[in-house]
């Protein structure tokens, strides 16, 4: 059985997405192959932080105790996980809502039929991580799945309109813009929004930022 490294759980809001407000359990994996320059969860991007070790029933069984429906598997990189795709299976099969926050880099086709819904990033420009990108990924999204660009500049804002044209995302899934904290402002996104009238595409402030300190752990 496999044993992940849990760098923390917990229960909170879901900060953003498409179940943005809900309850969720938050299982976050330490170790992550990108190295974004504004990565808010850069403390868990090492295998080497103190975790908890769990096995996929231990996980389970925690879920389970808190009663909370809605999961909420993110990193680091969960998708490197040796293991992970049976852990999915098992929470889906046990009704849970599951939710991948993945970094878009790593292969989504070998989680096969019984899937969870994906959040996958795209990485812009700015990031410092866009030629990691594994466009391949895109063939592999659904009407239930998201792409989030989180954008540090207008040119960012503009590079995501080239690839939601390019690959035609906006018939493939569902599509939310969000702002790196404090660098580029939300009124000047949404403003950009409004003049190159990005119809069908969402547009999100990160809930938990703005409820507890951006930078405090385990919300």
């Amino acid at each position: 059985m496999s044993v992940f490294k849990v760098a923390e759980k917990f229960v909170s809001i879901n900060g953003e997405g498409q179940r943005a407000g809900q309850l969720a359990v938050f299982i976050r994996f330490s170790g992550c192959n990108l190295a974004c320059v504004y990565c808010d969860t850069a403390w868990a991007r090492s295998e080497d932080i103190p975790c908890e070790l769990m096995n996929t029933e231990q996980i389970i069984e925690y879920i389970k105790s808190t009663e909370v429906t809605n999961i909420t598997l993110t990193g680091g990189e969960p998708l490197l996980r040796e293991g992970i795709d049976n852990l999915i299976e098992k929470l889906v099969e046990s009704g849970f809502w599951v939710e991948i926050e993945t970094n878009g880099s790593v292969p989504l086709s070998p989680l096969g039929s019984n899937r969870p819904h994906f959040t996958m990033d795209y990485k812009l420009t700015d990031s410092g991580e866009e030629d990691k990108m594994l466009l391949s990924n895109f063939k592999i999204l659904e009407k239930e799945d998201v792409v989030k660009f989180v954008c540090s500049s207008e040119g960012d804002l503009e590079k995501a309109c080239e690839i939601i044209d390019t690959y035609s995302l906006k018939d493939k899934c569902k599509i939310y813009f969000s702002c790196v904290f404090e660098k580029l402002s939300p009124q000047k996104a949404v403003e950009f929004m409004i003049k190159h009238k990005l119809n069908g595409i969402n547009f999100q402030l990160q809930m938990h930022k703005f409820i507890w300190n951006p930078d405090m752990k385990g919300v």
